[in-house]
């Protein structure tokens, strides 16, 4: 299977710039996995495939303003730090730029000199080790001088940081948005509970992967990056028993999808854990937890079509995604979503 086999055509101007005002005000393009029939709804038309005893599955990650700019010491050249993993209460794994001229040694000054970085190592797929000096608390200091690291093709700023966050989000490391869940206000959660649904919270802090494209034309050779990932005992508990009773396991985003499936055994069961998970799902995986899923329109060759593809069969994603093109839908982090049942 070839890299090109998940390419496809998408005017620039369907990328999405900006969320719209509310957020479930999204389109909602629904996709039947098994006949390939597209519908055109609107997003809190989703509440006509939820049915009571199925389990909202969602990704409680918090994104935080990990991506820092600066001036190197010495030249005062712009050096800029996107923050990807905490290694210790003042290091963490980054990637810098421009990295060839942040070595072993270098160092960056942030805002009026209260946070600077020493590079100390150089790590796999350009990575650095990064250790941070500074006075009072790292996440404060975070917070005024980091910028939400929102990806290379939003050229617009950002006005308001929730916006980048789901109204769920709770546990801090994520270089980047679950975007699928996005469209969820606190009120289509509530409606949730009342129909019955259960909402089952999980954790996978999105990372590398995000800014890193497909490199080979034979994507079995990809190998995936690593991202942290936990779910407790009892939301383990609450998901086996909705399979028990008949409900379905729906996946708020690839995110929760690709959780369920690091942790579900042969026979379906999904087993409490925590650790790092680096599957990589494309057509031919069979599926063992997942039911329904729940996501955004994603960008040309990547990971995230492939597991898309997987779960729906290529031609029909492929399908329904020219006919989102044809349709104007909005594309990517802030765009429409896709429910495939």
């Amino acid at each position: 299977m070839q890299l090109n086999d998940f390419d496809f055509c998408l005017p620039d101007d369907l990328i999405a710039q900006e969320p719209l005002p509310e957020r479930e005000s999204s389109r909602l393009l629904v996709l039947n996995r098994k006949t390939g029939e597209v519908l055109h709804r609107s997003f809190p038309d989703i509440f006509s495939y939820l049915h009571a005893g199925d389990a909202l599955v969602l990704n409680d990650t918090r994104v935080i303003p990990a991506r820092l700019l600066g001036q190197k010491k010495g030249s005062g050249g712009l050096a800029e730090i996107l923050l990807l993993h905490r290694r210790s209460a003042t290091s963490w794994e980054a990637l810098v730029r421009p990295g060839r001229r942040l070595r072993v040694g270098a160092e960056i000054i942030f805002g009026n000199g209260e946070l600077k970085a020493v590079v100390m190592q150089e790590l796999a797929e350009g990575r650095r080790l990064v250790e941070f000096s500074f006075d009072g608390i790292f996440e404060e200091i975070l917070d005024r001088l980091g910028e939400m690291p929102l990806p290379p093709y939003i050229k617009k700023r950002l006005v308001d940081r929730e916006r980048y966050q789901t109204v769920y989000a709770r546990e801090e490391g994520s270089a980047a948005a679950p975007t699928a869940g996005l469209h969820f206000t606190s009120e289509l959660l509530e409606e949730a509970k009342r129909k019955g649904v259960s909402i089952v919270f999980l954790t996978l802090h999105v990372g590398l992967g995000t800014f890193r494209p497909v490199q080979v034309n034979d994507i079995h050779q990809h190998r995936m990056h690593s991202e942290y990932y936990q779910l407790s005992p009892e939301a383990a508990d609450e998901l086996n028993s909705c399979r028990q009773k008949g409900g379905r396991l729906f996946a708020v985003g690839t995110t929760s999808c690709r959780v369920l499936e690091s942790l579900a055994d042969s026979s379906g069961v999904v087993h409490a854990g925590s650790g790092w998970t680096d599957i990589f799902i494309y057509p031919g995986y069979r599926f063992k937890a997942v039911d329904v899923l729940l996501t955004n329109f994603h960008l040309p060759k990547s990971t995230l079509l492939m597991l898309v593809s997987a779960f729906a069969g290529q031609e029909n994603v492929l399908n329904a995604y020219d006919e989102a093109v044809g349709e104007r839908y909005r594309f990517f982090s802030f765009g429409d979503a896709m429910l495939i049942i």
